[in-house]
């Protein structure tokens, strides 16, 4: 049994407090990185980036006050881990940053830091619902978050896999004719056309899938206590997402634009099938 004033995983009520400071600092990264992916454009970078470095000095004293009360390096379960992962992240994207000024990186560390802070932060028992109306909405935004997030990636997978016929279309010279048996290959948006749509429905949906992610584990956490992580559907979520991030960051920093993009569109369709079948389960939480 935990001593008083520590969790389970023995974090202390002082290591918890400053993790949660330092999540709530990673989330306004978060919200740099989601104006920059709408927007294409933000003036919040700045800002952003003082709050990350704030976020870092909490985070250190979390984690050295973690460390002295384990008497060790904190990496015995999921939630430390998390944490120190997190951690690392930052310090690595700040060196970085202040060496080579590579903003684009904030686009994969700030959403990595803020949700891998976010779920290391609930290592600790959380308070219960006030009510059940609040259980009961909050599990619902998080269930229309992700059906958004859902269906901006089925758009993109739409366009990923015209792109692909359309450019094989137009590599063989076809100028006339059908496309798909049943559709005219003229009424198909150009390739340009159908890079931007895959381009802009990635970011929505990652946006919501994001949110959707931070929505869940909450709920998860309040819900079923630490057990939370052991879940299954909580684990291919946050797969799915990490898969996610990568191909996004891959597309909009890193440059991938044609085959390649409409590839790893179709891909996250994939495991995003996995994880609809697996919130299936969430259902019967509602009506209990």
């Amino acid at each position: 049994m935990p001593v008083s004033g520590e969790s389970a995983y023995g974090m202390n009520d002082f290591s918890i407090l400053w993790l949660r400071v330092a999540a709530a600092l990673y989330l306004v990264g978060l919200a740099d990185s989601i104006l920059t992916l709408l927007r294409r454009e933000t003036r919040m970078f700045q800002f952003a980036l003082v709050a990350v470095q704030t976020a870092v000095v909490f985070h250190f004293v979390s984690i050295a006050e973690h460390t002295r009360t384990l008497g060790r390096l904190p990496v015995g379960n999921f939630f430390d881990t998390a944490s120190l992962c997190s951690f690392m992240f930052a310090v690595v994207f700040l060196l970085v940053y202040w060496r080579y000024r590579f903003v684009g990186l904030s686009l994969f560390v700030f959403p990595l830091t803020a949700v891998l802070s976010v779920a290391a932060s609930m290592g600790a028992p959380m308070a219960p619902w006030a009510n059940r109306q609040i259980r009961d909405v909050w599990l619902l935004v998080h269930i229309v978050l992700v059906l958004i997030g859902y269906s901006a990636l089925l758009l993109s997978a739409g366009a990923a896999l015209f792109y692909l016929l359309q450019e094989r279309r137009l590599k063989k010279k076809e100028m006339t004719g059908s496309f798909l048996g049943f559709l005219d290959s003229e009424r198909v948006p150009p390739l340009a056309t159908l890079d931007t749509m895959i381009t802009h429905s990635m970011s929505v949906g990652f946006v919501a899938i994001t949110l959707a992610v931070i929505a869940g584990s909450t709920w998860a956490s309040i819900e079923l206590g630490v057990k939370w992580i052991g879940e299954p559907k909580i684990a291919v979520s946050l797969i799915t997402w990490s898969f996610y991030l990568v191909m996004l960051f891959l597309r909009i920093s890193a440059g991938w634009r044609g085959r390649k993009a409409a590839f790893l569109a179709l891909a996250v369709m994939g495991f995003c099938g996995l994880t609809w079948a697996a919130h299936v389960g969430l259902r019967p939480l509602m009506v209990k």
